[in-house]
């Protein structure tokens, strides 16, 4: 069988990622052709956001001495992480689907084959879509705003500009799945 590949979705805040993701991942629900990776975090489960393994910081380091992730980076003061068993997925020729940072890309694209969908708006779109969040007051939506994250050099990338009707966003995920 063909090896697989991971698919990294990145973008800045309030781009849509999750619901793009949520989207998409509803839409291929019971196609064994996908896997949809749930990261590991170390923050509590009722913190809000994305569904996620929380482990507490001693518990993400133990997993990680004992060579439980594929990936791990830090963002945010969390320390975030894919599991290790995506390696059985990705010789089984699978697309694994993961929301990743883009600090970890260049770590990834040296170990694994990945292409990158970048998910994007138009800043005054992310600013509203952060605005209605409620987790930070205007000048951390604004801060956050300003912070430039490059993707780096040499890696395939597509864009998904997620300004409209989620649907629109999701169609184009799932074209680029199903092309991967």
């Amino acid at each position: 069988m063909a090896r697989g590949v991971l698919v990294a979705v990145v973008g800045p805040s309030g781009a849509g990622k999750d619901t793009l993701l949520d989207g998409a991942r509803a839409a291929l629900a019971g196609d064994p052709r996908y896997r949809f990776v749930r990261r590991c975090i170390s923050r509590p489960a009722t913190a809000g956001g994305e569904a996620h393994e929380a482990l507490s910081p001693a518990e993400f380091a133990a997993r990680a001495a004992a060579g439980g992730f594929a990936l791990t980076w830090q963002a945010h003061g969390l320390h975030y992480g894919i599991p290790a068993d995506i390696a059985g997925d990705l010789a089984a020729g699978r697309v694994v689907v993961a929301n990743l940072s883009r600090a970890v890309l260049a770590r990834a694209a040296a170990r694994l084959p990945l292409r990158v969908v970048e998910v994007t708006a138009p800043a005054a779109v992310l600013a509203k879509r952060l605005a209605a969040r409620g987790r930070e007051d205007a000048a951390d939506v604004t801060a956050r705003l300003a912070r430039a994250a490059p993707l780096p050099a040499g890696l395939a990338v597509t864009r998904v500009v997620n300004d409209g009707a989620p649907e629109a966003g999701i169609a184009a995920l799932l074209d680029l799945l199903r092309s991967a």
